[in-house]
């Protein structure tokens, strides 16, 4: 077929990756690597919090739930909505590994959807810090330590929404 960019693995077919360069790293590698370092944090944030007086269990593993999701709004998503190329990437870069591999999954993180682009920055420059924020007043007993969770848990509905809207608008699913 003429003109169609079949160099890459993900559908549709004729999506134009000019570069492409296949993933260095097999999805098992980069499945352990991020479930240990998730374990890490979590395990850190879990020991820390338990050292503070008074923090219930339950507030500890609230701690330990924004503290993961934080860091993973902030590193994979923020390396995502700021890389633009790493489809091209020549290295065995962690990150771009990363999205390669979940752009087989759903190619618009690889055809740079301005939906899923847009989404993924947000979530990466505002729900990410505050995440982080969240940890910090949920250790404290800060007052707003409630509606800043309610905020963040409300903005991830408003952006699964728009993730899932949008690619069932652009007929995904439906070739």
């Amino acid at each position: 077929m003429a003109g169609i960019d079949t160099s890459h693995p993900y559908v549709p077919r004729d999506l134009h990756l000019p570069d492409f360069v296949p993933g260095f790293l097999p999805q098992s590698t980069i499945l352990a690597v991020y479930g240990l370092s998730s374990f890490l944090v979590v395990s850190l944030v879990w020991l820390i919090s338990g050292r503070a007086p008074k923090i219930s269990k339950i507030d500890r593993l609230l701690m330990c739930w924004w503290a993961f999701t934080g860091l993973t709004h902030i590193i994979l998503e923020g390396y995502f909505a700021f890389s633009t190329e790493f489809y091209k990437e020549k290295t065995p870069c962690y990150l771009a590994e990363v999205w390669k591999e979940y752009s087989k999954g759903d190619s618009r993180y690889a055809a740079r959807d301005a939906g899923v682009v847009a989404v993924e920055g947000i979530t990466a420059v505002l729900e990410g810090p505050a995440s982080l924020l969240a940890v910090y007043a949920i250790g404290t007993k800060k007052p707003y330590n409630f509606i800043l969770q309610f905020a963040i848990s409300l903005g991830q509905l408003y952006g699964l929404a728009v993730y899932f809207i949008a690619s069932y608008l652009e007929g995904v699913g439906r070739r």
